[in-house]
């Protein structure tokens, strides 16, 4: 996932609640977690087995081997140490171009390999990938009631430091906007506990469980590969409609084509859906807002003081 919106909007707060409402892990899933902070001597006194799904958040300076593992003695790096977890970009534009790149690999395979002259190693890196941005360098592009000061090229010069490829393994990307005051200012007492969601998480994972009994190594439907896609994503005619429309329209690729199938193949396991239906199919079309043609002219129409259609492109959503 990754989200992009003004300083804050809450991105961070929304990455770091994200572990309380994953569901617990598997006995299997600890005993991996555990093996490699075992390796780095990271487990707490006392304690025989992580129990809790780890969460991290490694700073923008951190190197291509701090991340991904490695280093003149090889160690497990902190996509490794988010096995199983949550891993936090923050200000992902930020991150060198070479870090970024390499996460391409293991966001597919949920391994690292890593070659070196006197050994070769294989890291497990299973992680949920949450990515956090501003939408241009001074943090108010397109937001309402602010002013963006930063000229029309460095604000496409700052997105541009996400690759398109990248964009393209990422399921979730989405727009947060500032708080407003009654937001902040109510009562939450009328609002579902984290245990709440966590429930619906626990009962949507248990299916896929169930729905996966027969595929060794595959246990939820981000693990699904192309050859289950089909058997297993069943949609509505009105959903298959939608879905092509949306391939032509915004120029998705193949990736992102099964990307969203699995998406709304979760969302429906959310809703008790039998099969993807369109509102299944439209959310996780919405969920690809940055990596569509033309996103960037479309969607910040006005933004720049003095330029009303500086970014505006006709003809395009």
């Amino acid at each position: 996932m990754l989200m992009c919106g003004p300083p804050g909007s809450g991105k961070t707060m929304l990455a770091r609640r994200l572990p309380s409402i994953l569901p617990t892990m598997t006995f299997t899933e600890a005993l991996e977690v555990t093996k490699i902070y075992s390796v780095l001597g990271m487990l707490g006194e006392d304690q025989a087995l992580m129990r809790e799904r780890p969460f991290r958040a490694p700073h923008h300076t951190i190197s291509d081997a701090g991340l991904v593992g490695g280093g003149p003695a090889a160690r497990p790096g902190e996509l490794s140490l988010g096995h199983h977890g949550v891993l936090f970009l923050d200000e992902l534009p930020e991150f060198r171009k070479n870090v970024l790149e390499v996460l391409r690999q293991p966001m597919e395979e949920g391994l690292i390999h890593l070659a070196r002259a006197s050994q070769n190693v294989t890291y497990p890196c299973r992680v949920m990938l949450v990515a956090a941005m501003n939408p241009c360098p001074c943090g108010y592009f397109n937001v309402p009631g602010r002013t963006c000061t930063c000229a029309e090229h460095r604000v496409f010069d700052y997105h541009a430091r996400v690759s398109g490829p990248l964009l393209d393994r990422i399921d979730i990307t989405l727009q947060t906007r500032p708080v407003e005051y009654h937001q902040i200012a109510r009562t939450h007492a009328d609002e579902p506990p984290s245990t709440y969601y966590r429930e619906r998480v626990e009962a949507a994972r248990e299916r896929q469980r169930t729905r996966f009994r027969d595929e060794p190594g595959v246990h939820c439907n981000a693990q699904m590969p192309p050859r289950l896609l089909r058997g297993h994503c069943v949609l509505s005619s009105r959903a298959e409609r939608m879905l092509e429309l949306a391939v032509r329209h915004h120029g998705l690729s193949a990736r992102a084509h099964d990307r969203i199938l699995k998406l709304a193949l979760t969302r429906a396991d959310l809703e008790g859906h039998a099969r993807i239906e369109d509102v299944d199919i439209q959310l996780a079309i919405d969920c690809r807002i940055l990596d569509r043609r033309g996103w960037l002219h479309a969607n910040t129409h006005g933004a720049l003081p003095g330029r009303p259609d500086a970014f505006s492109r006709p003809g395009k959503p």
